[in-house]
């Protein structure tokens, strides 16, 4: 293929003149050709701002086809596409104009009226879109040609930055280039068989890696159809199950799944392939899922500096609690958190990474671009894991997760697993907490299944399972875990709601 804008020619030139459905909402049905006069239309729009290579633009919005077709218009165009989660706080975005220096800011108008001041300092041209589609967006958008033809990107021009969650310090903005998207979106497809005759459900937000750069630039490669859902609602999901033939979701969607009696084999029965990541899944959620269902979830790992580095097999054995396999082209190996020295398979270590998938760095933080990566070119993820002696990876959790306590090197997932096969106990997160004796004491935050279990019961269990070092020295009963908005647990939040505990 001769690459004119590298990612649209890769990702959506294949579909872009089919009359067949591509986006089913619960109010309308969009061609892919209608998609793609959308999309030429809001790339007049910016090319009208005067918006040029490179520029960003930063959109806060709710999911829609227009905000989707936005990133499509941004890329088409030669801008660099910043989404940013609706929920964040005008403050909250205030840093990430501030960090990106966009060009253009697209957001409801409130949130612009809240940003004003920000936007006159730093230069920010703004549009509107609001619920229901009023806005100054739409009244552009209605005056442009549908004729686009894209503006000359390569493979290496950097495509996005998405924004990390920033639990220690400010968020860092990752750089995707369009070969890292393209690339990633080229393995899913084969990987996970995707075709034309597929309907994808997706109810995934379109501001993260999951939602957007793997959901919907695979529906877009392989010219499938979407149920695109606003959100995720168990009621709804159920009723457009048996039409779809594959989902993407976090832990989350499918422990609602199982807790609702509407959800069955039946409802389940056409789907091919039940995919989760983001977060870790449950083995208890991977065997009972599959008792209720008949369906093996196929779970897969990335990040939003890689997108996906590893996925359980399509054909093979999906093995609960673990990640699969790398991806073709990708390499994966687990070091020494010490001395950064490949270790054997079996044992716990810092996971690396090196792959056409792997970001360029973090904008304007040279500084931590440079101690993320090896001198051999490995992404250091910050995830802890081990590989099984027969290949398949295991997330055993976060770096910065790690307690030491006592000297003694701990890993909660080892303790949360211990945990989560007691009956009364619905789903865990341990932490380690300040402690004068110990440095850091073991605690575990627990949500019970139906009725509390006593804390002498829940110690009692675990004696014969955990050495006494792992042992928690405090259990803390709340009604659920927090989480962000992808379902991955904020131990951070705990570990400063539990910190003065032990003083």
């Amino acid at each position: 293929m001769t690459s004119n804008n590298f990612l649209n020619d890769y990702i959506f030139s294949n579909h872009n003149s089919s009359e067949k459905i591509f986006i089913e909402t619960e109010n309308d049905k969009i061609t892919f050709t209608d998609f793609d006069k959308l999309a030429n239309k809001i790339s007049n729009v910016l090319i009208n701002l005067k918006l040029k290579k490179n520029d960003r633009v930063l959109v806060q919005l709710e999911k829609s086809v227009i905000s989707f077709a936005i990133f499509i218009a941004a890329i088409r165009v030669g801008c660099i596409y910043i989404p940013l989660n609706p929920s964040y706080t005008a403050s909250e975005v205030e840093y990430f104009i501030e960090n990106s220096k966009p060009s253009l800011f697209i957001s409801e108008e409130k949130n612009i009226n809240e940003l004003k001041k920000v936007f006159k300092n730093q230069s920010v041209k703004t549009i509107s879109l609001n619920k229901g589609f009023s806005g100054s967006l739409m009244n552009l958008i209605n005056k442009q040609s549908a004729e686009f033809i894209p503006v000359k990107r390569g493979k290496n021009d950097i495509a996005s930055i998405l924004y990390t969650s920033g639990t220690t310090g400010r968020s860092k903005g990752a750089m995707l280039t369009h070969n890292n998207l393209v690339s990633n979106t080229i393995e899913l497809v084969k990987l996970w068989k995707f075709d034309k005759k597929d309907i994808l459900l997706h109810a995934l937000p379109i501001y993260h890696i999951h939602g957007l750069f793997v959901a919907c630039n695979i529906a877009l490669m392989s010219g499938i159809k979407m149920y695109f859902l606003e959100k995720f609602d168990v009621d709804q999901v159920i009723k457009y199950l048996p039409k779809s033939t594959a989902m993407m979701g976090v832990p989350t969607f499918y422990t609602r799944l199982l807790d609702s009696e509407k959800f069955s084999a039946e409802v389940a029965k056409n789907i091919r392939v039940f995919i989760s990541g983001s977060a870790p899944l449950l083995p208890e959620t991977h065997n009972k899922f599959e008792s209720i269902s008949g369906h093996k979830i196929l779970e897969r790992y990335g990040m939003t500096e890689t997108n996906m580095n590893a996925s359980n097999p399509y054909d093979g054995e999906r093995k609960a609690g673990t990640v699969g396999f790398p991806l073709p082209g990708i390499s994966i190996r687990i070091t020494d958190v010490k001395n950064g020295k490949t270790i054997e398979n079996e044992n716990i270590g810092m996971i690396e990474i090196k792959g056409e998938n792997v970001f360029q760095g973090y904008w304007e933080m040279d500084g931590e671009t440079n101690k993320s990566f090896t001198k051999d070119n490995y992404f250091i993820t910050g995830d802890l894991g081990k590989i099984s002696l027969d290949g398949y990876l295991t997330i055993i959790g976060r770096n910065k997760d790690l307690i030491i306590s006592g000297g003694l090197n701990i890993y909660p997932k080892e303790i949360e697993l211990v945990l989560d096969q007691i009956d009364q106990v619905k789903e865990t997160a341990v932490i380690g907490v300040p402690h004068k004796d110990f440095g850091e004491a073991v605690v575990a935050v627990i949500v019970a299944s139906g009725g509390k279990p006593s804390e002498k019961y829940v110690m009692s269990l675990t004696q014969n399972k955990l050495a006494k070092f792992k042992q928690p020295k405090k259990l803390f009963f709340i009604p659920e875990l927090p989480r962000n908005a992808m379902g991955k647990v904020q131990k951070q939040v705990l570990r400063n709601n539990y910190k003065e505990f032990f003083s």
